[in-house]
C-alpha cells in the first residue's frame, strides 16, 4: 500500500533492469578516447587483462544474483521467517482453540499486519527512525557491532514488509472462513467487502513475487499502488460495516461514531490512512533545470538545500509513476539529481528535458543516511551511483568519509560540474578510477585496499547487484563490515 524504497541509491526505480545493466557496461567498458590525467587522485588497481571476460560476468542472471547469490540466510530472509513464524503460530493457536482473542478478532490481526507493512514502507516514519538511529547510536562509545546490527536491520525492513503482506492474507482467509461458518450473524455486504479485500491483497502478493517483479516491474508498481488504494477504501467500508452491524436485528446501527472510537480496528485503519496520505500532501509541481552532459545521463537541478544521505522522488505524472534518486547538495541553496538514461523516463530527460517535474517535498532516508552513525567510512560507487555520496564531500558530515568512484569517461558522461566536485576534494578523501583511462579494475580488491588504508569501520557500496555483492563479500572476508543495496531493501 505504501511506496517502496528500491535497491540502489541513484535512479532507485530501475524500471528496465536488463537495460540498466547494458548501460552500465557502456559507461564502464566503452572505447572512448583517453583524456589527459589531471591533478585529481586516481589510483589504478588492475588492468583489463586481470578482469573476467564480459561473457563470464553475464553467466548468471540478474535475478539469481539478487535472490540467491546474496545468501540463503540474509537478515532480510531471517526477518521474513521470524515474522511469518510468529503469525502462523498465532493463527494455529487460534484455530485449535488456545488463543481465543485472535480467534474472535482474526480480522484485527490482518489489519495489524497491514499497519506493520505500511510502517515498513512509510518514508515519513522511516525518516524519523533513521534519524533516531543516527542520533542515539552515532556516538564513539557505542560498540561497532551494535551499529552494524542496526544498519542490517534497517536495510532489511523489506523482509518484515513482505512477510506481513503474506500474513495479512492468511489472517483474512481465516477470518473469512470463520465468518462463513457463522454466516447467520453477519451480512452479505460484509462478506462481499472482505472477499474483495482478500482478492486485492492476494493480487498484490502475486505481483510482488520476485520473478514477476523482476520481469514486469511497471506492472508490479501499478498493481501495488492502485490495488493498495482500493483495498484501503474497502477496508474503511469493512470496518464501518462490521462495527455498525447488529446480528440480532440484522441491521446497521445509527450510533456509529461512539462505536468506532472504541474499536482497535478503527484506530489501526486511521493510522494506515495517515501514513499513506502523508507523502501525497507534500506533492508539488516545481521548476527544474535539466542538462545532459552525454546521452547516458542527465543532471536535474532543484531549488533548496538538502542534508547529506537523503533521497528524493520525482515524476512526470504523479498518479502513474515515481522515480527515486540520490541527491547531491551542499546543504545551502540548491540540490541536484544524477539520472542514468536507463528507462523511458530517464531517457526522455535527455531527449526532451522538462521545465517542471512533480516532486515529493519530504525527502527520505536510506542506507547512505546511516553513514553518519559511524566514525570512518569508505563509500564505494560505480557509474551514476556516486550521486548520493557526493553530499558527504560537499557539506559537513559527522563521519570522516573517503569516496572511491569507478566510472567510464567521467567528464564525457557526467560533465565538468560533477568532475570538479570530486577534484576539489583533498586527495586522501577521493579515489577516482576512470575506466576509459585505466581499464576496468578489480573493484572488490580495490575496495578492501582502500578501506584498510582509510582505517574504515564500514564500507557502503552502490553498484549493480553482482558488483555490490562482490565488494560486500570481499570486505567481510577481510574483516571489514560492508553494506550494499539488496533486493527489496
Amino acid at each position: 500500500m505504501a511506496g517502496k524504497v528500491k535497491q540502489s541509491f541513484c535512479d532507485l526505480d530501475n524500471d528496465e533492469d536488463k537495460e540498466n545493466d547494458d548501460v552500465l557496461e557502456r559507461l564502464e567498458e566503452g572505447d572512448y578516447e583517453k583524456e589527459e590525467r589531471d591533478h585529481k587522485p586516481i589510483i589504478p588497481s588492475a588492468s583489463k587483462r586481470e578482469q573476467p571476460s564480459k561473457a563470464a560476468r553475464k553467466q548468471g542472471s540478474r535475478l539469481s544474483v539478487i535472490l540467491l547469490d546474496q545468501g540463503l540466510f540474509t537478515v532480510y530472509k531471517r526477518l521474513f521467517a521470524v515474522c511469518w513464524t510468529l503469525n502462523i503460530t498465532g493463527l494455529v493457536l487460534a484455530a485449535i482453540g488456545h488463543f481465543s482473542y485472535a480467534r474472535n478478532r482474526a480480522a484485527l490481526f490482518s489489519i495489524a499486519n497491514i499497519l506493520a507493512l505500511t510502517l515498513c514502507r512509510s518514508e515519513a516514519f522511516l525518516r524519523v527512525v533513521f534519524w533516531l538511529a543516527v542520533k542515539v547510536l552515532g556516538r564513539s562509545w557505542v560498540p561497532l557491532s551494535m551499529k552494524t546490527a542496526t544498519t542490517s536491520l534497517l536495510q532489511s525492513l523489506g523482509g518484515i514488509h513482505s512477510s506481513c503482506g503474506v500474513s495479512s492474507v492468511a489472517w483474512l482467509v481465516y477470518a473469512l472462513f470463520l465468518t462463513l461458518k457463522d454466516s447467520e450473524n453477519t451480512s452479505s455486504e460484509i462478506i462481499g467487502v472482505a472477499s474483495a479485500i482478500l482478492s486485492l491483497l492476494f493480487l498484490s502478493c502475486l505481483a510482488a513475487f520476485p520473478l514477476v517483479r523482476h520481469l514486469q516491474h511497471n506492472v508490479f508498481e501499478r498493481i501495488h499502488r492502485f490495488a493498495g488504494w482500493t483495498s484501503l477504501g474497502l477496508l474503511w467500508a469493512f470496518v464501518t460495516l462490521t462495527i455498525s452491524y447488529d446480528p440480532k436485528t440484522k441491521s446497521y446501527s445509527n450510533e456509529l461514531g461512539s462505536r468506532l472510537i472504541k474499536q482497535q480496528e478503527f484506530w489501526f485503519t486511521v493510522a494506515i490512512t495517515v501514513l499513506i496520505i502523508i507523502p501525497w500532501v507534500t506533492v508539488r509541481r516545481v521548476p527544474v533545470k535539466v542538462s545532459a552532459p552525454s546521452g547516458h545521463a542527465s543532471i536535474i537541478k532543484f531549488e533548496g538545500g538538502v542534508k547529506s544521505g537523503m533521497l528524493g522522488r520525482i515524476s512526470p505524472s504523479p498518479l502513474s509513476e515515481w522515480h527515486a534518486f540520490g541527491i547531491i547538495s551542499d546543504g545551502k541553496t540548491d540540490h541536484m539529481m544524477l539520472a542514468g538514461a536507463v528507462g523511458d523516463f530517464t531517457k526522455s530527460l535527455v531527449s526532451n528535458p522538462p521545465s517542471h517535474l512533480w516532486v515529493r517535498q519530504v525527502h527520505f532516508a536510506g542506507l547512505p543516511y546511516l553513514t553518519n552513525m559511524y566514525e570512518r567510512v569508505l563509500l564505494v560507487a560505480t557509474g551514476s551511483g556516486i550521486c548520493v555520496f557526493l553530499s558527504f564531500l560537499l557539506q559537513p558530515s559527522r563521519a570522516n568519509v573517503c569516496v572511491l568512484w569507478v566510472a567510464k569517461g567521467i567528464e564525457q558522461n557526467f560533465g565538468t560540474e560533477i568532475k570538479e566536485m570530486m577534484t576539489i576534494q583533498p586527495k586522501d578523501k577521493v579515489i577516482v578510477h576512470d575506466t576509459a583511462v585505466l581499464g576496468r579494475p578489480n573493484l572488490s580488491q580495490m575496495s578492501v585496499d582502500a578501506a584498510k588504508r582509510w582505517s574504515a569501520e564500514v564500507v557502503i557500496v552502490t553498484s549493480n547487484p553482482d558488483g555490490s555483492r562482490d565488494v560486500v563479500n570481499s570486505c567481510k572476508g577481510s574483516g571489514i563490515a560492508a553494506f550494499g543495496p539488496i533486493w527489496d531493501s
